[in-house]
């Protein structure tokens, strides 16, 4: 008596050659609207808020901008292994396809948020966090998936593919997001309803299960200890880059160093229960596998490097470059998306080709020398003067895209490869934990480290310059004094920032002063020497990021994936002998 798992498994034979290319582009779709919603609220920030009745920058809100920006990212890192998890267990294209629904049905919902207020804030933080969990079942499966679906002399070009969508999804979303929000905020969670819509459909229709299940008893303990350290550590990540008492940060907050401390703590005790279970949430043996550890390793000091890296040539460019050059802060978000696409331009090109590349002469060296062109480029960013010539610019970031994309591929090729078929799902969810988890962090400190450069210049570059065109100097000292967080949040989301610290008493001021203080000229002059002065460090520490994931890169080994002589024959030609599962026609099933 066959189980309802087992009739709907079937063998790539059944499926025929054609299957691998509708898992590919299912899954493609997948990752591309999953990580257009990732990013797509960035620049929709400030029409969302206008839209719901709420200042981001009032003290007291500061909490709902924080979550907006990162709640998506913490719920996928906490989520994904345990989602890739119940993939093997259950059956990856399963929970792939729920993964889907969700996504939409949480789309459907922020786009009908009627309320206002803290009710409308509460309610999109809500739906976004189940937007994340949605996503955490794409992002755990889709590598999965394809590792299942092609033959290894295939998987770099279809994980290159996948990658593609990810990270330029991820870049997408911020043109998206600048061109639909002044419209209607609603609309940047509508665009996604109807692609949500077929994609489910399409994955239930299209997709199945062609790999190992390993049936085996939950781990609960290890599931419940792992999401409650990382989460406190990532809340704790989010919480240190707000001001607290007279620090311009709130690392030394005894709410953040109690999660950071406590959240560790509790990872710890995670990896003890994970090495005595039975059937553990994270395989440590993995890491005994030489590819696994050091790919993973790579990846981790990449995801650290560049994690940042949107935010702050956003900040950049709204809160400087395009305002000095004729831009008005509120057309800036949609620009700021726009002058960044030659980074997504580079990645487009260079992912799916490092990927058909390294099926054919192995990752190393180009996941290696990927990650070096990637610090040199943080070399230049930082060599750039804050008041760059554009040409300039974009050939960097187009460099930068070529190296994030000659890195991705490979890696994730040579990561998937080494696993052992059943283990394809937790493997790809821990991949992607360690990558959500650093980028989390390092938006946490690339934050610090630009809030602590501006901390040390900012306050009397402010006060002089406010006084000398008129602002009574108590008034001008108090704004001066004002975390520089706020100044970093005024220019991330597209306002005036000196309109936003002065308020009411520009109505006090000669009208030709008030115009200049709150002109294109300005603030963006008045911070960018100490705006230089973070970049330089946060741009230093990418390098060495890097430079240490180009080590770990040469350090794994290219071999042929972990799968029999059987199975890789099959994968090839297409004509595998099932076992006692694999024997039915996909046509009864569905």
């Amino acid at each position: 008596m066959r189980t309802a798992a087992e009739r709907r498994t079937y063998s790539i034979a059944e499926l025929g050659p054609r299957y691998k290319w509708i898992a590919l582009s299912n899954t493609t779709l997948g990752m591309l609207i999953a990580t257009i919603n990732s990013s797509i609220v960035l620049i929709a920030l400030p029409d969302i808020f206008k839209g719901i009745g709420i200042n981001p920058l009032e003290p007291s809100n500061t909490g709902y901008l924080l979550w907006m920006i990162m709640g998506f990212l913490v719920v996928t890192a906490v989520l994904v292994v345990a989602f890739g998890r119940l993939g093997d267990m259950y059956g990856r294209a399963r929970m792939y396809n729920l993964g889907f629904a969700v996504f939409t049905v949480s789309s459907i919902m922020l786009a009908i948020t009627w309320f206002d207020g803290d009710a409308a804030a509460l309610w999109l933080i809500g739906w976004r966090i189940v937007q994340g969990v949605g996503g955490a079942f794409l992002m755990a499966n889709s590598s999965a998936i394809l590792t299942d679906a092609f033959p290894a002399n295939q998987r770099g070009l279809a994980l290159g593919m996948n990658g593609v969508a990810a990270i330029a999804g991820s870049f997408l979303g911020l043109v998206v997001g600048g061109v639909l929000a002044p419209v209607d905020w609603n609309l940047i969670f509508l665009v996604s309803v109807p692609f949500g819509v077929i994609g489910t459909g399409w994955a239930y229709l299209k997709l199945h299960d062609t790999g190992v299940r390993k049936h085996a008893k939950m781990d609960w303990w290890g599931n419940i200890t792992f999401a409650v350290g990382l989460i406190a550590v990532l809340v704790g990540i989010t919480y240190g880059i707000q001001p607290y008492g007279t620090s311009q940060t709130g690392w030394g907050s005894p709410m953040v160093l109690s999660c950071l401390i406590g959240g560790v703590a509790v990872l710890a005790l995670f990896v003890v229960i994970e090495m005595k279970v039975d059937n553990p949430l994270f395989r440590l043996s993995l890491f005994k596998i030489r590819s696994f550890s050091w790919g993973n390793l790579a990846n981790l000091t990449a995801s650290l490097g560049r994690g940042g890296l949107q935010f702050v040539l956003i900040i950049w460019l709204q809160g400087i470059w395009l305002p000095q050059h004729g831009y008005t802060f509120e057309q800036t978000p949609l620009w700021a998306g726009i002058y960044m696409l030659p980074l997504t331009i580079g990645f487009l090109v260079s992912a799916p080709t490092s990927g058909v590349l390294s099926d054919r002469i192995g990752s190393r060296a180009l996941a290696s020398g990927g990650l070096v062109l990637t610090a040199l480029t943080f070399l230049l960013l930082m060599l750039l003067p804050v008041n760059f010539s554009y040409w300039a610019f974009a050939g960097i970031l187009l460099l930068n895209g070529i190296g994030m994309g000659m890195f991705s591929s490979p890696n994730r090729a040579e990561v998937m490869n080494s696993l052992p078929a059943d283990s394809r799902g937790s493997g790809a969810g821990m991949m992607t934990t360690f990558q959500n988890a650093a980028m989390v962090l390092s938006i946490g400190f690339f934050f610090s480290l630009i809030i602590a450069g501006l901390s040390d210049h900012l306050p009397m570059a402010m006060s002089q310059g406010l006084t000398a065109h008129g602002v009574p100097a108590a008034a001008a000292d108090q704004v001066a004094h004002l975390p520089a967080v706020a100044v970093l949040f005024a220019a991330f989301l597209g306002y005036n920032p000196i309109q936003q610290l002065l308020g009411g008493q520009l109505a006090g001021l000669p009208p030709d002063q008030a115009s200049f203080l709150t002109g294109r000229s300005f603030f963006p002059n008045l911070i960018s020497g100490p705006f230089q002065d973070g970049l330089a460090v946060a741009f230093g520490f990418a390098i060495v990021v890097c430079l240490i994931g180009a080590v770990a890169s040469l350090l794994a080994k290219d071999g042929k994936p972990v799968e029999s002589v059987g199975e890789e024959l099959a994968a090839v030609a297409g004509e595998a002998g099932g076992g006692p599962g694999e024997l039915v026609s996909p046509r009864r099933d569905r």
